[in-house]
């Protein structure tokens, strides 16, 4: 399987689940920022989570199908269009040779994913395909895609894979009557964003706690696969002392000199002196992916027992999904 990118967008990059066990040397987790919604595409062909999948970031994309392909797509950053249709996301697309497929733009989110079955065919790099754009090394070239890039698909074509395309080609069907749905995966409230208070929360005054708490905060046109930086009302210490630096990880966020609040996404550091005042609950990482310049946000506090039990309800849900999809093409 093989495609031609033809219009590249904003900044499309190969990522998968990222490199966690180089930490410790200082490299970032890097991967797919909206975790979800990359195994969300990956699960929709049969793959592995841990598959290679394409982040474009916002639209105004296009690629050729050099060969016959089956591919899906999640996230809120696009829509994918054939021939004036508008296709479905999360569920397997078949596409012929010399198909030309676009990506509109969706106004909701802003990052998509673009799976396909055995996964993009490029190198690892410290036991990942994720680019970390930064340094110049992982994904493709290590950098981001170019028009006239060719990307290979499937080393990884497992027996799923395989029943899936079959059906879809011996019936000519462009994509079968079945989806995952992932805004049952989510949360309802996709502008309130669930924290854990973090070790440093006692540095702060009670009116900025809650503050926190209880004021909006605007994504500033400052943001990246780095951080966000976050506009509001700025927070006040009590504790004057400096950090030493200490462990972050993507969902940490901190507070600045200045008192505004960067909300740490997957090309982040892996060590940093600012405090942290708070965790993103890992269920909602994904509604964070999907912010773009201009969206407001407000915080609500749970427990670290709370986020737990979250996290391990939707690996559950997950499972489900993998298992009534393996289901589904057994008897086939």
């Amino acid at each position: 399987m093989k495609i031609t990118i033809i219009k590249p967008g904003l900044l499309s990059t190969v990522q998968d689940m990222g490199r966690y066990r180089y930490l410790s040397q200082a490299v970032p987790v890097s991967g797919a920022i909206d975790e979800l919604a990359h195994r969300l595409a990956n699960k929709a062909v049969g793959n592995d989570d841990h598959c290679a999948t394409i982040e474009f970031t916002y639209a105004d994309a296009s690629f050729k199908a050099e060969t016959s392909i089956l591919i899906s797509y999640s996230g809120d950053g696009a829509f994918l269009v054939y021939q004036g249709e508008l296709m479905p996301a999360e569920k397997p697309l078949f596409f012929s040779a010399g198909s030309v497929i676009k990506l509109i733009n969706n106004p909701i989110g802003v990052r998509t994913y673009l799976a396909v079955a055995g996964g993009w065919n490029v190198p690892d790099v410290m036991e990942s395909k994720s680019t970390y754009l930064t340094a110049g090394f992982g994904g493709y070239k290590g950098r981001a895609l170019q028009k006239a890039d060719v990307l290979v698909g499937g080393p990884n074509l497992n027996e799923i894979s395989n029943k899936i395309l079959k059906q879809l080609v011996e019936r000519s069907l462009i994509y079968p009557n079945w989806c995952i749905s992932r805004n049952s995966l989510l949360s309802v409230e996709k502008r309130e964003i669930r924290v854990v208070l973090a070790n440093e929360i006692c540095w702060f005054d009670a009116t900025s706690i809650l503050s926190f708490l209880t004021n909006a905060y605007t994504v500033n046109l400052r943001s990246n696969r780095m951080g966000y930086q976050l506009t509001g009302k700025p927070l006040v210490r009590k504790v004057k002392k400096e950090l030493l630096s200490t462990g972050v990880t993507p969902g940490t966020i901190q507070v600045t000199g200045s008192g505004d609040l960067v909300m740490l996404m997957a090309d982040c550091q892996t060590t940093g002196g600012y405090p942290r005042i708070a965790q993103v609950a890992a269920v909602d990482l994904p509604l964070c992916a999907q912010l773009k310049p201009g969206d407001t946000i407000e915080f609500a506090e749970i427990s670290r027992d709370e986020a737990e039990e979250l996290y391990l309800e939707r690996e559950h849900d997950l499972l489900l999904i993998t298992k009534a999809i393996n289901l589904k093409y057994t008897q086939i």
